[in-house]
């Protein structure tokens, strides 16, 4: 919704390395060579698929940023890498949710096998259980949207990714938002804490 409003692409990195290993793009090779150890792809690989990404053309003037950095360390290596492209961040946007919220938001998620079409069981279910409107493709739950594995992941975020707040509200480019409400409600939440600029970098 923000993407759209803003005309802005929404970069994840968690789909550019499903993207990558699906289509077995040399990056995608690597990245699954980790993957299958179950180790953490290295911010190196990371930092590449996002530099490769944001060479498109949908991401010229200003793109949206998910899922990554998630700590301290991965943001200094995306300010180094951003800077030799002449680009920065302006604006950082924290959502704050409870928690038991966000577990429920995060284990009913279903995803589309096939086109990475995203529902939600209570939210946005499909129009037919288990299968994706937009395809056909058959939906199932990633084994990171299982509640004791979002437990795990809110752990984490507590530990590595929390400090990213103090990191960005050092350099003033930090706004926080409540994330509870409708989902347009939080839209315009975001679009006032960012002063919907198009083209804004977030």
């Amino acid at each position: 919704m923000l993407g759209e409003r803003i005309g802005a692409p929404q970069i994840a990195s968690g789909d550019l390395l499903r993207v990558a290993v699906r289509d077995q793009t040399p990056l995608g090779v690597q990245a699954k060579g980790f993957m299958d150890k179950g180790a953490l792809v290295p911010d190196e690989l990371v930092l590449k698929l996002i530099d490769a990404r944001l060479d498109q053309p949908d991401a010229k003037s200003g793109y949206i940023l998910d899922g990554f950095p998630r700590n301290v360390s991965q943001a200094e290596a995306l300010g180094a890498m951003l800077k030799n492209r002449g680009e920065k961040i302006s604006q950082v946007v924290a959502i704050d949710v409870p928690v038991e919220e966000l577990v429920k938001r995060i284990s009913g998620r279903r995803t589309c096998r096939n086109c990475n079409e995203m529902y939600h069981v209570a939210f946005d279910p499909p129009a037919r259980p288990g299968v994706c409107n937009k395809c056909g493709g058959e939906l199932y739950q990633r084994e990171d949207d299982k509640e004791e594995t979002v437990r795990n992941r809110l752990k984490v975020y507590n530990e590595s990714t929390k400090p990213l707040l103090d990191y960005y509200g050092k350099a003033g480019i930090l706004s926080t938002i409540e994330g509870v409400g409708r989902p347009e409600e939080i839209l315009h939440r975001i679009l006032d804490a960012i002063g919907h600029s198009t083209g804004a970098r977030v």
